[in-house]
């Protein structure tokens, strides 16, 4: 089984004045495709805490699939993919590429995300937006074949179309 974690990045909900409803929606998601969801926490907008929660899921828990959710829009604050960047080995713009052009299909706002997606050591980390409908529409699109390419990333499967 493959283990995943879920980071949620908001001010608010790490100070404790809002429910993370992204976070659980995540979660089910996961669980209903089998992934372990071993890790969950909640962090400010703050990017070297963001950056080493990141760093820490990837070589201390060993996590497979890494979601962070929150900041990733223009608010000054706003800061996930800037503190993914700083941590990644690997960029794959596939993955909010297809999650963008799909949201797009629902709303002109898509474009406004800055949500990226990149590799650490064998960890395939994911930024989506904050919201619960935003983040929960952006994974459906690109769930599908994620457990492939990790697969791919840990040496478990080939690279070769079928």
């Amino acid at each position: 089984m493959m283990r995943a974690g879920i980071i949620t990045v908001s001010d608010k909900g790490a100070r404790g004045e809002r429910e993370d409803i992204t976070g659980k929606v995540l979660k089910e998601m996961l669980i209903k495709e089998e992934y372990d969801v071993c890790y969950y926490n909640i962090v400010p907008d703050e990017i070297d805490q963001i950056s080493n929660e990141i760093v820490n899921c990837c070589y201390e828990l060993d996590i497979d699939l890494l979601l962070t959710n929150g900041g990733t829009g223009f608010a000054k604050r706003d800061v996930t993919p800037e503190a993914t960047l700083k941590v990644i080995d690997k960029e794959v713009p596939g993955i909010p590429e297809a999650m963008r052009m799909e949201s797009l299909k629902i709303t002109p706002k898509a474009i406004l995300t800055r949500g990226i997606a990149g590799i650490r050591g064998n960890t395939l980390i994911i930024n989506l937006p904050g919201s619960p409908k935003g983040a929960s529409e952006s994974l459906q699109v690109v769930l599908p074949a994620l457990k492939h390419g990790i697969e791919i990333l840990k040496g478990e499967a080939s690279e070769c179309a079928r």
